[in-house]
């Protein structure tokens, strides 16, 4: 039984100005385009096809606010660093990204996904600037794990570990295996309460 029976979608906001009203809580969900974040929130909230999945990274180019429960909500934060797309609108989800953290007083936490295989990029560090500029909490969740040996996974967790340097907790996950689902909900739960 999900922990969230009456999840669902509520609008896509494809500037600041459509963003829903900012009360209760929300925590958001970013990472690089086919980092499986869509997958990652899917199987957090126990619905298959809330957040949309695609073979074409980069889909997601508005930021999606789900009702959660009431007074909270899931925002799925448009993908970076890998889509093929012009500048133009690199430059709007920059802009979007940055009035979005500017604006939310409602922001309580911040789950960062990357792929286990290719961690920390450089847009991963500009989302940790960003969320560190408002004083969000970061949760990290290393995605994929079930492609790496056990020993790789553990060492490329030891690794992001020490690359955050305390400034985000972090974790290995997996949507096919549903490895870390439980870990990943205490943090969502624990970001939900923080208020």
């Amino acid at each position: 039984m999900s922990l969230y029976p009456d999840v669902h979608f509520i609008k896509s906001a494809p500037r600041p100005a459509d963003f829903v009203a900012d009360d209760g809580v929300e925590v958001a969900f970013a990472g690089r385009s086919n980092a499986g974040k869509s997958s990652a929130l899917n199987l957090l909230v126990q619905r298959r096809a809330l957040a949309r999945t695609s073979k074409t990274p980069g889909r997601t180019q508005m930021i999606n606010f789900f009702h959660l429960r009431e007074g909270a909500r899931l925002v799925d934060l448009p993908g970076y660093g890998y889509a093929r797309v012009p500048d133009r609108v690199k430059r709007q989800w920059h802009d979007l990204m940055g009035g979005y953290f500017d604006r939310r007083g409602s922001l309580s936490g911040l789950f960062l996904i990357m792929d286990c295989r290719h961690p920390m990029t450089r847009f991963d560090e500009q989302m940790l600037a960003l969320a560190s500029a408002v004083q969000c909490p970061v949760h990290v969740l290393l995605t994929k794990a079930d492609k790496l040996s056990r020993g790789k996974a553990a060492s490329a967790l030891l690794g992001v570990r020490k690359e955050l340097g305390g400034r985000a907790s972090a974790q290995l996950f997996s949507a096919t295996k549903g490895t870390g689902a439980d870990e990943a909900r205490d943090c969502l739960e624990q970001m939900l309460d923080s208020e």
